[in-house]
């Protein structure tokens, strides 16, 4: 396979200004994107969607990616900001042959990236980006006059997706008596969630929906809970839930103010389907799922399987399998009986269903899974080495993994981004799980470096 230049496993992604993260940039990004999707479509013009989170950042790429592709004769349709989510719905909503969102998700507002859906609303396959990166290498022109693309503004966007939202969850279902307090992380659920939780009867307590362009993820959202956790308590409240700055993960916090990632959330959803229609056929979950999930999974006779860490791995093992429920512990999950990427709007809904379903509140329900201690350390090599090929270490791991009989794991990851071999240790005693990790490290330090 060859190797891309400008696309990583989630899009393109970097600091405002550098890199690939400039409007000229975007400009020949957007001319590249619509050179490729004009020529897909039988009328020889095409359409794509353009939305964004609220990064200041993102009006000047918008405007960047919009003259671009209509240089290339290809027509737009705005949305402004929306959840990523909503992007790839409403993408396949209209017929567009493509959806672009500007986001850089859980990262500060100094960072901004651009991530494309294809007309059936999933991640591009890799072949697709690398034929938009042979365009971007191509001198960039303008069709004519006549064929320019057109742009248009949807502005009942977020309505759209919004009861999309609701139409996931039985129409008898709702959340009258129920107190939730929501924080949209100052990013793209901002004016969305809120109103989804409202209109089901929940009285909704909303923090961080007041963005500026600089606060997103700022101390708030899925990534910085505690705002969540504090305001839970304050509000006494009978659930929190905290999305991330793009609307694709999504973390909850129980009444007695503890938070619930996304392994347990998963949990939740599958045992409710075991329960109710016993038709829950695996689930997917990373190398970094906790053990206790995989465990408590067993004990529901639900399979479970591995994926790479990211969610493009996680679908493509879900679409393998012929499984509908797959994700993440950082709270980007996957229902694709209803929809087709990460939603965090529709996977707290799929809870919240669960929740009721069961007759139990979700702090009785986490008690059903037990979490493992889980510690990982980072140990910076001087190149990507083939660790496997390590007789030292091979031995280390084999003598930790006795110790652990059975009841634990050990994982050694190289990042895929920069010379460091992640070495992580999880099992029911905690002082164990710390004393293995920290001699792993420590032999992959002197066996990795030295060579």
């Amino acid at each position: 396979m060859t190797t891309k230049k400008y696309f990583g496993t989630d899009g393109i992604r970097g600091r405002v200004g550098a890199g690939s993260i400039t409007p000229e940039f975007m400009l020949k990004l957007g001319w590249a994107a619509g050179r490729y999707f004009a020529r897909q479509c039988d009328s020889g013009r095409g359409k794509i969607i353009i939305g964004k989170d609220t990064r200041i950042s993102g009006y000047m790429f918008e405007s960047a990616l919009e003259a671009g592709l209509v240089a290339a004769g290809v027509d737009v349709a705005l949305i402004g900001p929306m959840p990523t989510p909503a992007i790839a719905y409403l993408t396949r909503t209209f017929h567009a042959q493509a959806g672009i969102v500007i986001s850089a998700s859980h990262n500060p507002y100094h960072d901004n990236g651009i991530k494309f859906f294809s007309a059936e609303g999933t991640k591009l396959p890799d072949e697709v980006e690398l034929e938009i990166e042979k365009q971007i290498d191509v001198p960039m022109t303008t069709v004519d006059s006549s064929h320019l693309g057109k742009v248009v503004r949807i502005n009942d966007a977020a309505g759209r997706y919004i009861e999309f939202c609701k139409s996931t969850v039985p129409s008898s279902f709702n959340l009258r008596g129920v107190k939730l307090v929501v924080d949209c992380a100052h990013g793209a659920n901002y004016h969305v969630a809120p109103s989804v939780f409202d209109e089901l009867g929940a009285d909704v307590v909303a923090i961080g929906a007041h963005p500026n362009g600089l606060n997103i993820n700022d101390y708030v959202g899925s990534t910085s809970p505690n705002k969540l956790i504090e305001s839970v308590r304050r509000e006494k409240a009978d659930l929190g839930i905290a999305f991330d700055g793009d609307g694709d993960r999504v973390l909850f916090v129980d009444h007695a103010g503890e938070l619930v990632d996304g392994d347990e959330l998963l949990y939740v959803i599958a045992r409710d389907q075991q329960r109710t229609e016993g038709s829950c056929k695996g689930v997917v979950g990373t190398l970094m799922s906790n053990l206790g999930f995989e465990l408590a999974l067993k004990e529901l006779d639900i399979p479970f399987a591995r994926a790479k860490v990211g969610d493009r791995y996680v679908k493509e093992l879900m679409q393998e399998k012929g499984w509908i429920l797959g994700g993440e512990s950082s709270g980007h999950i996957i229902c694709a009986d209803v929809t087709t990427t990460g939603d965090g709007v529709v996977s707290a809904l799929k809870v919240l269903f669960s929740i009721r379903a069961s007759g139990s509140t979700l702090h009785e329900l986490r008690k059903h899974m037990s979490r493992f201690p889980q510690q990982m350390i980072n140990v910076r090599v001087a190149q990507q080495q083939n660790i496997a090929d390590n007789e030292a270490v091979n031995r280390a791991v084999k003598e930790a993994e006795t110790q652990l009989a059975g009841r634990g794991r050990v994982l050694l990851r190289p990042s895929g981004t920069e010379p460091v071999i992640r070495v992580m240790v999880e099992g029911e005693d905690k002082t164990l799980v710390d004393e293995l990790t920290q001699e792993l490290a420590r032999v992959v330090e002197s066996q990795m470096t030295d060579e």
